[in-house]
């Protein structure tokens, strides 16, 4: 575990190639110490689900949630999807400590300017309004994995589903193709339905509004599971997203520090 053993004279240790480099040792301290941190999608644009919202006497509405993409900053103005209500951010607070910017795995609190707690709520998503601002989704295909059912699922089908902090039940408009659940490559159009073990290119209807994106875009936000009989009976990624331009409400802060548009 921490030092070489002359008990294993057999085990000439491991070693590993990558493109970071090759590393190699004997101890699984050694291997832990050679694990290289995955890097934090600081580059992105902003991606925010709540997870809550409280209203906190002698301060105002604050959103909680885990910061996944991009940073969050006092000063910015962020747009809350799907309600597309665009207000400006006042403080950021983790651990009721300022902070001066919050980065991708804070679960963070912050305060925002003239909005009410009903305006917003878990699920929403929180994103910079000047850098690919978050919308609500009209529909979205994705990759479906039936993992559990025990029948048959058919186009019409509506489950739950639990996408980032969402959950909001979706139709399964169309069956487009199956799949093999390996290679991704297409068995079959437009199948009549898809049973326990079989893979397919659904497409989506939220019966609520719903924002989500795609997985190779935004991953956190482009994963689900699907829920029936109190299990779960799919996972799947979103491919494609077609999202709708809806007409929202900007607040007097936000217009302040330069957003257009009309305030409700």
């Amino acid at each position: 575990m921490l030092e070489p053993s002359p008990n294993m004279p057999w085990f000439k240790g491991w070693n590993v190639e990558r493109k970071e480099g090759t590393a190699s040792g004997k101890t699984l301290l050694e291997a832990l110490d050679s694990i290289v941190p995955p890097s934090r999608p600081t580059d992105k644009p902003l991606r925010l689900p709540l997870q809550d919202v409280y209203k906190i006497g002698g301060i105002g509405t604050v959103p909680v949630g885990r910061v996944e993409t991009g940073i969050l900053k006092p000063g910015m103005v962020v747009t809350f999807a799907p309600q597309n209500v665009t207000t400006e951010v006042k403080s950021v607070e983790m651990h009721h400590e300022a902070l001066a910017e919050a980065l991708p795995g804070d679960n963070v609190g912050f305060n925002v300017k003239n909005i009410s707690v009903k305006d917003i709520r878990r699920g929403s998503v929180a994103s910079d309004s000047k850098n690919d601002p978050a919308k609500e989704a009209k529909s979205f295909t994705a990759q479906v994995i039936i993992m559990n059912h025990p029948g048959q699922i058919a186009a019409g089908y509506t489950p739950v589903l639990d996408c980032h902090t969402a959950h909001i039940a979706c139709k399964f408009a169309e069956l487009k193709e199956k799949v093999d659940r390996r290679s991704g490559k297409k068995v079959e159009d437009n199948p009549k339905f898809l049973k326990s073990g079989d893979a397919g290119i659904i497409e989506l209807i939220p019966t609520k509004p719903m924002c989500v994106e795609t997985f190779t875009e935004y991953a956190p936000l482009g994963r689900f599971a699907v829920r029936d009989m109190r299990q779960t009976v799919a996972v799947g990624v979103i491919k494609a997203v077609d999202k709708t331009e809806a007409a929202g409400k900007v607040t007097k802060a936000a217009q302040k520090a330069g957003v257009g548009g009309k305030k409700k």
